[in-house]
């Protein structure tokens, strides 16, 4: 058994903003995350993530901006994150009624992101889109 869960995550955006979803729990916002099932890639399992918590289709940057870790049930979780580019959002998917998804500005989405690591691969998503833009240190 591996000492850690390995996980993959997209950061989906559109029209300058990044789509959010509750958690499970429904207490935290957090990006589409879950783990890589034997036989998959984590871009694959970033793609059906974002499908199944906050469905949306789209391309994944080919390159992981990063990744973060976290402890969760006396585990810890290593996520590999994507730059997904959304190309469809569909009113129906397989989480919406256990999930609330919401686009916002990169701004309100670092205010209610919790983990350091994730608010840091956010940034340098927006970054890498629109060097021109990049927001004030602290943001």
């Amino acid at each position: 058994m591996p000492i850690w869960v390995r996980q993959a995550a997209a950061i989906p955006v559109r029209d300058d903003r990044v789509c959010l979803v509750t958690s499970s729990s429904g207490r935290r916002w957090v990006v589409p995350k879950g783990q890589i099932d034997p036989g998959h890639t984590a871009s694959e399992a970033a793609l059906v993530e974002a499908w199944e918590e906050a469905g949306l289709v789209g391309a994944l940057d080919p390159d992981p901006l990063g990744a973060y870790a976290y402890e969760k049930l006396g585990r810890e979780h290593h996520v590999l994150v994507f730059r997904m580019n959304v190309t469809e959002v569909r009113d129906e998917w397989p989480e919406r009624v256990l999930r609330d998804r919401e686009w916002v500005t990169l701004s309100d989405a670092l205010d209610r992101i919790e983990e350091p690591g994730l608010r840091d691969l956010l940034r340098l998503a927006f970054r890498l889109r629109q060097p021109e833009r990049l927001s004030p240190v602290g943001v």
